[in-house]
């Protein structure tokens, strides 16, 4: 149940269905993924309900999605869940859901890539196809529009547990990577689309390269080096070279220093939560923590440059 207060089945995504979206009622219904919003439940072949399972923050991301998705989605050279139908709260269940697309393949925290090159250059045509300006009436989100220094509570509390925990043997070398990111120049170009949380959960993997992306909730717009700390996250090593030559004009040099400063925040959170996976501790996915400890690797390896 978590925070929803109802018991999602599938029983009640039919019921929820053949109330509101009759004409999708008679099709098979099973659970497809439990995520840390929302749950997946697979209609048929070709759909999914995404159904809030968190606190009543996943509701407004659900709706963001629904408004803001379906525009992006036929740019996206990777597969997306496309928003299709909305589903308003009722006596049922009194929250928002919405009837998606279905995205086959692999979460890369289960299946890593394995074609590094390949990886590389899909991850790079994604991101380039979605950094694109976004009208004045994006969703804004905090710290996304370069203001990263408004992260350093949280990035303290966060380094100050994974040392505590023994997940980080030089605290001082990943605190320096942080300190140069948020000393780096702001972003001053327009705003553009993100999708703000990439990281290997979020990415799916289908022949050893990426073949889709999912969860928009925190899409927004704003600095893209959110988006390029992905590369940390996501890709091997050695792949530099054919991700740049896929998303076009190199960055900056301020954008990567950001870039290295959201990655080494991601990666600190993938390793607490895989850590407590690993622990039985509510909410941890063992699964986040050797990708998120290979990136901080990688980090603290080159001093803050990759």
């Amino acid at each position: 149940m978590r925070d929803s207060g109802v018991e999602i089945t599938a029983g009640l995504v039919r019921e929820l269905l053949r109330e509101q979206h009759p004409d999708l009622a008679g099709r098979d219904v099973r659970l497809g993924a439990r995520g840390w919003d929302n749950q997946l439940w697979r209609v048929g072949g070709g759909l999914a309900v995404r159904m809030p399972w968190a606190t009543e923050r996943a509701d407004a991301l659900l709706r963001k999605e629904y408004a803001w998705l379906p525009g992006l989605a036929p740019g996206l050279p990777l597969a997306v869940p496309v928003p299709q139908r909305l589903g308003e709260p009722s006596e049922r269940f009194p929250r928002p859901w919405i009837v998606t697309t279905w995205v086959p393949g692999e979460p890369a925290d289960r299946v890593p890539v394995t074609r590094g090159a390949a990886a590389a250059g899909a991850l790079g045509g994604f991101l380039a196809a979605l950094h694109r300006p976004a009208p004045d009436d994006a969703p804004h989100a905090r710290g996304r529009d370069g203001g990263l220094a408004e992260g350093a509570e949280g990035f303290a509390r966060q380094l100050a547990e994974a040392t505590e925990r023994g997940l980080v043997a030089d605290p001082d070398a990943v605190r320096a990577v942080w300190e140069d990111a948020v000393s780096a120049p702001a972003w001053t170009g327009p705003r553009l689309w993100l999708h703000a949380d990439l990281h290997p959960a979020n990415a799916l993997t289908a022949d050893g390269t990426f073949c889709g992306v999912i969860d928009f909730g925190d899409m927004c717009a704003g600095d893209p080096a959110c988006d390029l700390a992905a590369t940390w996250l996501l890709l091997p090593d050695g792949t530099d070279e054919a991700f740049h030559r896929a998303y076009g004009p190199a960055a900056d040099p301020a954008t990567l220093r950001r870039a290295r400063g959201w990655a080494v925040g991601k990666a600190l959170s993938g390793m607490l939560i895989g850590d407590a996976g690993v622990h039985g501790r509510p909410g941890g996915k063992p699964s986040w923590g050797p990708p998120a400890r290979a990136a901080l690797g990688r980090l603290v390896a080159v001093g803050g440059g990759r």
